[in-house]
């Protein structure tokens, strides 16, 4: 687990809730519940009209994996793939089913097995890069509803604002009860934005990322495979690889 998300969520609504105490506030001032079910009630079932059920349902999973996935290293995957080159050219593709059971990376596993079975290169590459297609596809899919809700809650908050405000002047006639409606009218705006720059777009911005990462991770991988298929020199797999990675995982990479 990759805790950064839960850190800088939690930590930008600490920093919120620090200056606010400090410039003489009260939390539970901004804790209102009115305007915090028009805001975060709203700006979901808005954002769930925007897409499809499919996309509705996963929803949850997405959020999931925005606190929870891991961002895994593409030179992390390239001493495993240089000692499956290693091994195929001094035993042959066969003796890499042995290895199968050892490599965690399911993508890695199928394009292993693939060569192993003698797919025709191009057909190989085909196959896999349509599954980097999907995985672009899908996390397109996932984090278009955050961004969604992120454009959304703070138009619902200004909603929530404009109907305070005629709250207010519904009571003109009490000016004691001014100054608490007014407060709670802004409180809705508050919460819009808030809610949209603390949580839904970081978390639009999280999948996103994550994703970019897995893309680049099984691109290493098709060419590692194809490599490893076209019995490739160990070493050139390692700097063909090497080349392929951002440059502060390339020394890692040659490092392992």
């Amino acid at each position: 687990m990759d805790p950064i998300t839960v850190i800088g969520v939690g930590g930008g609504l600490a920093a919120i809730l620090v200056a606010n105490v400090m410039e003489g506030g009260s939390p539970m001032s901004l804790l209102l519940i009115p305007p915090m079910i028009l805001v975060w009630g709203g700006t979901i079932f808005v954002s769930f009209a925007g897409g499809t059920m499919a996309d509705a349902k996963a929803v949850p999973k997405s959020l999931v994996k925005a606190f929870s996935g891991k961002a895994e290293s593409c030179a992390d995957v390239v001493p495993v793939v240089v000692s499956l080159a290693d091994k195929a050219r001094k035993e042959g593709l066969l003796a890499l089913e042995d290895s199968l059971k050892e490599i965690e990376d399911p993508f890695l596993v199928k394009g292993v097995t693939m060569a192993v079975d003698g797919t025709d290169p191009e057909e190989m590459r085909e196959i896999l890069e349509g599954e980097v297609v999907a995985k672009k596809a899908a996390t397109k899919q996932g984090a278009k509803w955050f961004a969604d809700a992120g454009a959304y809650a703070p138009t619902i908050g200004i909603v929530g604002t404009v109907m305070g405000l005629v709250h207010v002047l519904e009571n003109l006639s009490e000016p004691e009860k001014l100054g608490h409606l007014i407060a709670g009218a802004f409180v809705a705006t508050l919460w819009g934005v808030l809610s949209a720059n603390v949580f839904f777009l970081p978390i639009a911005s999280r999948l996103k990322r994550l994703g970019e990462l897995e893309v680049a991770r099984m691109e290493v991988v098709i060419e590692g495979v194809l490599a490893i298929q076209a019995g490739a020199n160990p070493r050139v797999v390692a700097a063909k690889l090497s080349a392929l990675l951002p440059v502060h995982e390339q020394q890692q990479a040659e490092a392992a």
